[in-house]
Parts: C-alpha cells; sequence; structure tokens
C-alpha cells in the first residue's frame, strides 16, 4: 500500500509519460515577436514647451502711461474683466507747460489772430498790386504826353527847317546882289545911297538866317531834354514800382511766415486735444487686469512707465517648443505633433499615436532659423483644425510636451536604428507621395 502511494506521487509529479507542450508555447511566441518586429513604428521627436499664441495682440500686453501725470482714480483692480474701451485709470497733468485748463481754447485765439495777420498782408498785397498798377499807368502816361511833345517838336523842327532853307535862299540871293551892288559901285553905275540899301537887305537876310538857326539848336536842345525827361520820369518810376514790389513781395513772406506759424499752433491745438484724451486710460481690448504695478491716490507717473497687465480673453492658443540642433533639419512645415498639456492627464504610446489617449494634434507652422538662448531652435506650433479641439482650460505660459510625428517605420528598423544611433528618417510630401532625402 506504501508502494502504491509512493508511486502514485511520481506520476503525479514527474510526467514524464506525459507529452511537453513548451515546444509550441515557444514557438508561439516567437512567431508574436517576429510578428511583432514588423508592426509599424512612428518615428518622433520629443520636446518640451509652453504654451503662447501666433498673434502678438492676443499674449499678454503691459498698459503703459502715454503722458507723464498724476494718478487721480482708479476704476478697476488686479482680477477684473475689462472690455475694449473700459476706463481703467485717470489722470492729471504735471507738467507746467500744459497746467492752464483753458489751454486748447488760447492756443486757438492764436491760431485766429494769425489767420487775421495773414488776411491783413493778403489785403496789402492786393492794395500793393493796384498802387503798382496806378505807378505804370501814370508812367505810360507821362511818357506819352513827353512822346506828344516831341511830335509838336518835330513838326515844329520840320517847319523852321523849311523857313531856314527859305531864308538861306533868300541870303544867297541878297549876298550876290550886295556883291553886284559894291562892283557896280566902284564901278560908280550905282549912288551910295543905292549901295547901303543893298547893304541893309543883306544884313537883314543874314540876321533872319541867323535867328533861324538859333530856333532849330534851340529846338533840337528841346528834343534833347525831353529825352533827358523821359529818362528821368522811366528811372523814378522803376525806383517807386520796385520799392512797391519789394513791399508785396515782403508781404508775401509775411503771409508765408504767417501761415507757418498757423500751420504749427493748429498742430499745437491738435497735439493739446488728443493729450486731454490721454488723461483716462483705457482698456486696449477684452481681457483681465493682472500685475498692477502702481498704487494709491496722487503717485507720479512717468511717460511710458508701466501701470499693470491685460491678459486677453479671447486667443488661439499655439505651442512654443524647442528642439535640438540635430533635430531641426526634421521639422518641416504641416508635421504633424502631438502634445500632453499639463493638468489634463494622458496615456502616451509614442510610437503608436493613434492608440494613445489624452493627446491632441497640432501642426507645425513656423521655426525660426536662428538659435535661442537655450541652445536650442524655436518651433511655432498650432492647433489641427482636423483633430481634437484643444481645452478651453489652458492658460498662456503653462506647460506641454511634444511628440513630433515623423516617419512610420517596422519597429525592427527602429530598434536597429537606436542600437546603432541613427537619426530618425525625414521625408519631403510631393503630391502626396513620400521620397526619401539624402542622409
Amino acid at each position: 500500500m506504501k508502494d502504491k502511494i509512493e508511486l502514485e506521487a511520481f506520476v503525479n509529479i514527474y510526467q514524464g509519460n506525459k507529452k511537453s507542450k513548451v515546444k509550441y508555447w515557444f514557438y508561439g511566441i516567437m512567431i508574436f515577436l517576429i510578428a511583432f518586429l514588423f508592426l509599424p513604428w512612428t518615428q518622433n521627436i520629443k520636446a518640451n514647451g509652453d504654451i503662447t499664441t501666433l498673434y502678438q495682440e492676443q499674449r499678454p500686453q503691459d498698459i503703459n502711461s502715454p503722458i507723464p501725470g498724476k494718478i487721480v482714480k482708479w476704476y478697476v483692480k488686479e482680477g477684473d474683466f475689462v472690455k475694449k474701451g473700459d476706463t481703467i485709470l485717470q489722470i492729471s497733468e504735471v507738467k507746467e507747460d500744459y497746467l492752464d485748463p483753458n489751454l486748447v481754447g488760447r492756443t486757438q485765439e492764436q491760431v485766429e489772430a494769425k489767420k487775421g495777420a495773414i488776411n491783413y498782408y493778403e489785403e496789402k498785397v492786393v492794395t500793393t498790386g493796384s498802387q503798382i498798377s496806378a505807378l505804370k499807368q501814370a508812367r505810360d502816361l507821362k511818357i506819352e504826353q513827353l512822346n506828344n511833345k516831341i511830335a509838336q517838336l518835330q513838326n515844329k523842327l520840320t517847319a523852321e527847317s523849311a523857313e531856314l532853307s527859305a531864308a538861306e535862299n533868300e541870303f544867297a540871293l541878297v549876298e550876290d546882289q550886295y556883291i553886284r551892288q559894291q562892283k557896280m559901285y566902284k564901278e560908280g553905275l550905282v549912288s551910295q545911297t543905292q549901295l547901303q540899301q543893298r547893304n541893309l537887305s543883306f544884313q537883314n537876310a543874314q540876321a533872319k538866317k541867323i535867328m533861324l538857326e538859333n530856333k532849330i539848336a534851340q529846338t533840337k536842345q528841346e528834343f534833347t531834354n525831353i529825352r533827358i525827361e523821359i529818362n528821368s520820369i522811366q528811372q523814378d518810376y522803376t525806383e517807386k514800382i520796385s520799392k512797391a514790389e519789394g513791399e508785396r513781395f515782403q508781404s508775401y513772406s509775411q503771409i508765408a511766415t504767417g501761415q507757418g506759424d498757423v500751420a504749427k499752433l493748429e498742430n499745437q491745438v491738435t497735439n493739446y486735444t488728443i493729450r486731454n484724451g490721454m488723461y483716462i486710460i483705457t482698456a486696449p481690448q477684452d481681457g483681465q487686469i493682472v500685475q498692477a504695478k502702481k498704487s494709491g491716490i496722487g503717485e507720479i507717473l512717468k511717460e511710458g512707465e508701466q501701470l499693470m497687465v491685460i491678459v486677453p480673453t479671447k486667443i488661439n492658443y499655439a505651442v512654443e517648443m524647442y528642439v535640438r540642433p540635430i533635430d531641426l533639419p526634421l521639422i518641416n512645415i504641416g508635421n504633424k505633433v502631438r502634445f500632453m498639456f499639463d493638468g489634463f492627464p494622458a496615456i502616451v504610446f509614442s510610437g503608436w499615436p493613434e492608440g494613445s489617449y489624452g493627446t491632441f494634434g497640432g501642426k507645425v507652422v513656423a521655426y525660426e532659423n536662428t538659435i535661442s538662448s537655450n541652445g536650442k531652435f524655436r518651433v511655432l506650433v498650432a492647433e489641427d483644425t482636423t483633430d481634437q479641439k484643444w481645452p478651453t482650460q489652458l492658460k498662456i505660459g503653462s506647460g506641454a510636451q511634444g511628440i513630433a510625428l515623423i516617419k512610420d517605420v517596422p519597429i525592427w528598423y527602429e530598434l536597429w536604428r537606436n542600437i546603432n544611433g541613427f537619426p530618425p528618417d525625414y521625408y519631403s510630401t510631393i503630391d502626396g507621395k513620400k521620397t526619401e532625402k539624402e542622409k
């Protein structure tokens, strides 16, 4: 009985008489492993990043004081949400150049005064132009009068020349008769009385001739005097007209100077008006007020000094991540990226992105060609609109872990690449087909 019990124990423990299935398990596991090695694996690049936005106007921005001033009243506190145009802060003037409450009105009065001066000089230009026209008319009238006098003298000279010609003919005739009378007197043919009569006629004819010659010389002298007078009149009126022209040009200069002063004063009026609108600081866009840098009432502000920060409420989120220089050639515009955001649980299979849970899709939209201070290159990734929508609870500055998806390869190839330390493969898409590049 004891031997029988021992044999049953031996049979139960040492099953040498039974057929083993170990080799079938071994073959099955090996076939599974071999098949597993041929499963597709998505090559990827992992990088950390921060949430940001692609648009500058959607990033947190400083609200600065546009002018130096003094705080009068606060309308918001930290944490308040404001709409575009809501009043945030009221300040007052501190510069002595702008303390006059009626500065705009007084400057406008200066503008009107300058415009009045310009109108005066414009009227003076018109008056001077009329004066110049009158001087030219008077000059032309006097010159015309003298020309008429010259014409009269010309007629007088013509008549006197004709009289002189007649007197010369008469003098020649009388002189010939007087010479013949002298000869006849010497021969005793005529009496002395007759000779004296001829002598008297000769002297009268000679005196008449000399008188006409003097009259012609006097007329010619009058010609010369009139021409001199014409030149004098032209010179005199030219001087007067030039003086009037100088006054007119001076008026033009005053008008131009006044117009410049008016433009400058109008510019000041506009600047003062705009400056008056800067005493009320408003929200540049919808957002939340944070990080107030100033407090209290009556505190003095410098020009451009930071007052607070406003965080926009409407944001199109993106992720900025940094990749190593060795990985930069693998990054192309349009590459797919999977993200795990801080605060959102995720189960990640980096080689099988379709099997991951809690990740969100992105698409590379830009990358910088200059290296950052951390020794890496900055890449901007926007939301992939064809994938799951990003959470609305995201905030700018929170962290994100990115997995840039590159190429699908077999698992055995990925193991072989990592064992040999080779970089991931990369490709470019042309007409929807993947083309290998030279490494």
